[in-house]
């Protein structure tokens, strides 16, 4: 069953008009889903403000038994999980999604702001050896609403707190967001949308292990977010022994699909790359990575590597960091060390994992 909150506006402004509606009736019922986070076609059907056709359309697509042919479900996952860290500022919600399929959602709070991290497969195909998720295996993508109820769900935990809502998202959960390309698409049209979530998608970042086709589109099409590129290597033969996608798209292939993003969108790209004690956070070959992204406007995002049960490799220790770093800064890049979050709760970069939930079987991509 399709679910409303596939649909971008103009998509539910068609479908109301298609039914008989006037197209003035998207405006209450978009703004009720997701700025006043209404939950539930009942709930829905009994705003006050509701014109009465607005409301039998309501009753007849959305409430339970209602039987149309044409009905449409309202994604509301349910809570399997809420852990919190011991330090109160980050919190991993592991939801179970309509065919039972789980994912993780983060939520993290900095000072005067909450940052949501999503998830956009169930599982991922690239198989990064350090990532958790990756050692799971694909499962499928998630649909358009099943993104959109991961913000909904953070926004209603930031309501029922008494605090402002969420300012920044990460596509840094489970999955590959850019082998997720149209549905990704599709769901932050509706997050950006200024009549109702309205998180600007300068504070949306979109991270990639380096599926260069999607690099690319991102690049054609202007697409306004922010790219955050998963390195961790500065060889092919470094990189492909970390991020096995590498061997699919090369590296030269995707510092060239970067260098066109960059000269298409004027946009500064950010790095992403997991210190693993000698392993690649040598002196050495942080002057290799200086070589490697020349010309670019380019952010290195250095982040220790955060442990998992399938890969034993282990974080760089903080003197290795700061040489690492120092390498980049001297070489006029602007480079930070990620500050760790929610680490007791396996909610850090490359641990998310629903360890309680048995894995079901792959299916092809």
């Amino acid at each position: 069953m399709p679910s409303l909150y596939d649909l971008p506006f103009a998509r539910l402004e068609q479908t109301l008009t298609h039914a008989g509606l006037r197209p003035v009736h998207t405006r209450p019922l978009w703004r009720a889903l997701y700025r006043e986070l209404v939950a539930g076609g009942a709930a829905l059907a009994a705003q006050p403000d509701f014109p009465p056709p607005l409301k039998q359309w309501i009753t007849r697509r959305l409430c339970p038994g209602a039987g149309d042919s044409e009905s449409f479900g309202l994604e509301h996952p349910e809570v399997v999980d809420d852990i919190p860290s011991v330090d109160g500022l980050t919190r991993k919600f592991l939801l179970r999604l309509a065919d039972g399929q789980t994912v993780e959602t983060v939520l993290m709070a900095y000072t005067g702001r909450h940052t949501a991290c999503l998830s956009t497969q169930a599982g991922c195909a690239m198989g990064c050896v350090f990532c958790a998720t990756g050692q799971m295996g694909f499962v499928r993508h998630l649909r358009p609403a099943e993104i959109v109820a991961q913000v909904l769900h953070a926004q209603r935990v930031l309501q029922a707190a008494g605090q402002a809502g969420l300012r920044n998202l990460v596509l840094m959960g489970m999955g590959e967001p850019l082998h997720n390309y149209d549905h990704l698409m599709t769901a932050l049209e509706i997050i950006t949308d200024t009549r109702g979530l309205n998180i600007g998608p300068g504070r949306i970042s979109i991270s990639t292990v380096g599926v260069v086709p999607g690099i690319l589109r991102l690049a054609d099409e202007g697409r306004p977010y922010n790219l955050a590129v998963s390195l961790h290597g500065a060889s092919e033969a470094e990189r492909a022994a970390l991020v096995p996608a590498s061997r699919r798209w090369p590296l030269v292939e995707l510092i060239g699909a970067c260098r066109r993003y960059g000269e298409r969108t004027g946009r500064r790209i950010f790095f992403e790359w997991t210190l693993i004690a000698g392993v690649n956070d040598s002196a050495a070959t942080a002057r290799r990575l200086v070589e490697l992204l020349a010309g670019l406007d380019a952010h290195v995002n250095l982040i220790p590597l955060n442990p998992t049960v399938g890969f034993g490799g282990v974080a760089t220790g903080t003197d290795a960091v700061d040489a690492f770093q120092g390498v980049l800064r001297d070489a006029g890049f602007a480079c930070t060390v990620r500050q760790r979050r929610g680490i007791d709760v396996a909610a850090g970069c490359g641990q998310l994992r629903a360890e309680k939930v048995r894995k079901p079987a792959a299916v092809a991509a």
